[in-house]
């Protein structure tokens, strides 16, 4: 290679001048083509000179230097320009160190070394800069790399593309396109873009704040903003230095999530007024899009439990990135610049920390390395002139555009990881590292790559292990409301203060969680006494949810119900216990016995369905055996001469009598001999065997169980009526469970309590219960099933009616965003599964503060059956006598029937007192001879006399010795029938 410069003098008179040590150094940017020591020294002041060679040995030894510098001139000078704001130090001295260790390295452009020739410009003025770029032009360089300013670099990188030059840029640019002779190691914004949305998804980030300081800023985070799964809040910083107003007001929207895009130098300031108005708590989280975090001190922030996460291109562990900290350490020294100067640098390299390694300078590092890539990549294949150029010229580069090819195509490992470009001149597969702030500094938690996207490091139980460990000795301020049994005051005569004043059910509990995870606890109540609800016109929430939201408290505890609407709001934990709302109402009067209680057992169809079974068994049997031949029997009469006849024994009354005999498992006389009427005796005894079992067991059952009467036994019933009023409390759970369903029952039921005057709501559950007590059952009270059950075991007078009717459960409500969520839900499933959540439950409701008082009645309680009073069996004797006053109304009935019939017979006969005559029986024939009682007879016959026989020949009395009834000369004997 030749180098096209002119020369002021001839080498052996530059070499003679630099061994000077007070000979005046060129131009700033340019510190002489062969020796870096010379321009290390620079800017030392000159020394005197102590003495002389002699004159014999000065001859031999310029010789000896001149042939010295002929062999290293043998070896090109490539230039390269610098173009850096007055701001750029440190970029500044990466290029020249980035120089250094390219010509140390001799692997690299062995033939030919680099020299940096730099330019310092205004910020941001365009016009200088052009300037400058068009000497560094006529000087000879074979690359620009800068500036930072936008505008500036915009004119460097068109004069660029005009001659062919090649311009390396690090600088974050927004454009999407770039121009042929361009190349930047800033990671695309889409890139960078991409990783924001993947890190926030992989935080679980679903509703945050964007905090961002200039237009630069909305570029970068537009991609999230187009993200519909986001509910982003968008915040400007204002102009002047007090960010306070505006960080309030985030604070008062109740944001914990806030993604911050500010410049590197303001990011401290931001934090440290967040700190100040309580936005630097453990429950907030900030995600900063600077890659240049681990360069910001943080120290005051590393202990207040902040997660703050960040990304960074430099990964300290790398041993390139250790070895170059390292050499550039001791270059500090070697050219004079000693911790005084800077005193944060030497620590920050010492401790690894990276705080003076900014992306840009470490970019900057890399594009030197890049540029000698390429470079020593083509000057392999073909050989390199680095010629003046003159801006207002039409000559070109020729080898510019080789070069810039050269640099897309090559790959470089350079402080910022592997560097390779697409194309357009842009870097690709950029990997990052996911850094988070603890009490020991920023870590290294995860890396992000294009391919895989976000990947932490840390396991799920190394970063509950973390939380935990933050825990220790932490005091937690526990909001919570007065209600039995979950928080109430302690009844004692002593003085008590803290939290001895409470106890209850949550104050075990919290008491518990406290001695698993390690950490101290305040009990304080809620201002306004409520559990949380919106207010529409304040526009913000209240009670114990309000004070979690304004960070007044760090867990909520007590008959909070988890809700939809609280869920958006703030954390739950794992419930630690279930329910549902019921209705509270007075408990049931006893039913009074009824007299008739023995026909219960069955309905009234089942009775009536019965009563027609019976009279159709009996019409059937009746009609089957006149039908059937072998249910007809031949009669004998007394006399030969008399005809025969047949005989049935199923009449009308007899069937009736049979069926019902059998239906009361009795037997008849009557028995069925045909093989039909012997199915239907078998059929209808199987079903009074099973009628009366069923019966029999379940009039046991409706005996000896008492049986209770409630108006309501479900809230159907309560939406079917209006005289009994109903209500919840206001504002709760259960207000709000009506509101919102859906279900036709519990929206009327909604509308009714609306309309109701006075209000049926109350502003706490011991309030609507002392209500349900005075109401003497016409008020019903829905509240949790877990209260009711706590009430129901001390006021004996009251019940829960009907089922749940939903199901819902009580948690621990922490701010939103809480890093404790997990670890204490950890602690309640510890509980629950050691069975310490029952134990505390049964300790609660069945022991302390009068519980178990109402104990089930003996019917309820004990397996003995309750002993039948009159009032339950009353009806049994009523019917037995009412059944034997029938039997005596009939019995008369039929007496009278009677004896009408015979007094009308008598009648009939001839008078007494005609002439008799006895006639011996042998005699008398035998249609002669009949058996008729008289009215005398009658009156024997109802004072147990003996019947007497009257003969019809004579009209006399036959004696009793000679009557035919009891004639032993009579082959029969004759049956008085009635």
């Amino acid at each position: 290679m030749t180098e096209g410069i002119p020369s002021a003098q001839d080498p052996t008179q530059e070499a003679l001048s630099v061994m000077r040590l007070d000979a005046p150094v060129g131009s700033k940017g340019f510190y002489g083509p062969q020796n870096e020591w010379a321009r290390s020294h620079a800017h030392a002041k000159p020394r005197p000179r102590a003495f002389c060679f002699p004159q014999g040995i000065l001859l031999p030894l310029c010789v000896l230097v001149v042939s010295f510098l002929h062999v290293a001139l043998g070896s090109d000078v490539i230039r390269i320009g610098g173009l850096f704001d007055s701001t750029d130090d440190r970029q500044e001295e990466a290029l020249r160190y980035a120089v250094d260790a390219i010509n140390s390295d001799r692997k690299l452009l062995a033939h030919a070394r680099l020299s940096a020739q730099i330019e310092n410009i205004p910020n941001s003025d365009s016009f200088r800069g052009s300037r400058k770029v068009c000497s560094l032009l006529k000087s000879g360089v074979a690359a620009i790399l800068g500036p930072q300013s936008g505008q500036t670099s915009a004119h460097v990188q068109s004069i660029c593309d005009a001659l062919e030059i090649p311009h390396i840029e690090n600088r974050w640019d927004f454009r999407l396109t770039r121009d042929a002779y361009s190349v930047n190691l800033y990671p695309h914004p889409s890139s960078l873009a991409n990783a924001y949305m993947d890190v926030l998804r992989t935080l679980g980030w679903k509703k945050f704040c964007i905090i961002y300081e200039n237009n630069n800023g909305l570029i970068r985070v537009q991609e999230l903003l187009k993200d519909q799964s986001f509910d982003i809040n968008l915040r400007q910083l204002p102009y002047s230095d007090d960010y306070r107003p505006m960080l309030k007001e985030t604070k008062k929207a109740g944001v914990t999530h806030i993604v911050l895009d500010v410049q590197r130098k303001n990011i401290f300031t931001v934090l440290k007024q967040a700190q100040q108005i309580g936005m630097m708590t453990s429950y907030h989280n900030y995600f900063i899009t600077s890659l240049d975090l681990h360069t910001v001190e943080l120290e005051d922030f590393r202990h207040g439990g902040t997660n703050i996460t960040a990304l960074r291109i430099v990964d300290p562990e790398n041993p390139l990135v250790q070895r170059v900290i390292k050499d550039w350490l001791f270059g500090q020294l070697r050219y004079g610049r000693n911790a005084a100067e800077e005193p944060t640098a030497v620590p920050a390299v010492q401790g690894s920390n990276m705080t003076f390694l900014k992306t840009e300078v470490a970019l900057m590092y890399d594009a030197v390395q890049l540029f000698a890539k390429a470079l020593d990549d083509l000057d392999r294949s073909r050989h390199i002139d680095v010629t003046p150029l003159d801006c207002d010229g039409d000559t070109t580069w020729v080898h510019g555009n080789s070069l810039i090819n050269y640099m897309k195509w090559v790959q470089v490992n350079g402080l910022t990881g592997l560097i390779k470009f697409d194309t357009e001149g842009f870097r690709r597969d950029v990997a990052l590292e996911i850094i988070e702030l603890t009490k020991d500094g920023l870590v290294r938690v995860g890396k992000w790559e294009p391919g895989s996207g976000a990947n932490y490091t840390r396991t799920y139980k190394e970063v509950q292990q973390g939380i935990v460990e933050s825990l220790q000795n932490k005091t937690l301020i526990v909001t919570s409301l007065l209600a039995a049994p979950y928080n109430m005051l302690r009844e004692t005569s002593e003085q008590m203060t803290g939290n001895d004043r409470y106890e209850g059910f949550c104050i075990d509990l919290i008491q518990e969680i406290s001695e698993i995870l390690g950490f101290n606890y305040t009990v304080k109540l809620a201002d306004d006494g409520q559990h949380g609800k919106y207010e529409e016109k304040r526009k913000r929430w209240n009670g114990m949810i309000g004070e979690l939201l304004d960070q007044r408290a760090d867990l909520a505890i007590g008959d909070l119900t988890i809700t939809y609407e609280r869920e958006q709001v703030v954390d739950f934990t794992m419930p630690w216990m279930n329910l549902g709302i019921t209705i509270l109402y007075r408990k049931p009067t006893k039913k009074p016995p009824n007299l008739f209680s023995f026909l219960s057992p069955l309905s009234l169809d089942v009775w009536l369905y019965m009563a027609t079974a019976y009279l159709a068994v009996s019409l059937l049997l009746f009609v089957l055996a006149r039908l059937s031949p072998y249910e007809w029997i031949a009669s004998f009469p007394c006399r030969e001469e008399e005809e025969r006849s047949l005989e049935n024994q199923f009449t009308l009354f007899n069937s009736l009598w049979f069926t019902m005999g059998s239906l009361l498992q009795q037997g008849t006389d009557q028995q069925p001999k045909a093989v039909s009427t012997r199915i239907v005796a078998g059929m209808w005894w199987f079903f009074t065997l099973i009628m009366i079992s069923s019966y029999t067991a379940n009039l046991a059952a409706f005996l000896t169980v008492e049986r209770m009467e409630s108006p309501i036994e479900s809230a159907e019933d309560l939406a079917k009526q209006t005289k009994i009023k109903y209500g919840s409390m206001g504002g709760g759970s259960t207000y709000t469970f009506f509101s919102t369903s859906k279900v036709p029952t519990y929206q009327r039921m909604f509308s009714f309590m609306e309309s109701q005057t006075p209000s049926v709501y109350t502003k706490n559950n011991d309030e609507g219960v002392k209500r349900v007590q005075k109401s003497d059952g016409l008020y019903a009270y829905m509240m949790e099933s877990s209260s009711i059950e706590y009430i129901t075991e001390r006021y004996c007078d009251l019940t829960q009616v009907g089922g749940p009717l939903d199901s819902k459960s009580y948690g621990i409500a922490l701010p939103p965003g809480s890093p404790y969520t997990h670890a204490i839900s950890g602690a309640i499933l510890s509980l629950q599964e050691s069975g310490k959540l029952q134990e505390l439950r049964t300790r609660w409701w069945k022991h302390k503060k009068g519980g178990g008082q109402c104990k089930d009645d003996a019917s309820k309680s004990s397996s003995k059956a309750n002993e039948l009073g009159l009032s339950n069996v009353g009806g049994v004797f009523v019917v037995l006598l009412a059944g034997m006053g029938l039997a005596s109304v009939v019995a008369v009935c039929e007496f009278v029937w009677k004896s009408r019939k015979l007094a009308t017979e008598e009648h009939d006969l001839p008078p007494r007192n005609s002439p008799s005559k006895y006639i011996p029986p042998e005699e008398v024939p035998a249609s002669s001879l009949t058996t008729v009682r008289s009215s005398q007879s009658l009156d024997r016959l109802s004072r147990g006399s003996a019947p007497t026989e009257i003969s019809e020949a004579t009209g006399h009395e036959i004696p009793p010795e000679r009557s035919s009834l009891q004639s032993p000369d009579l082959p029969f004997q004759l049956i008085s029938t009635v």
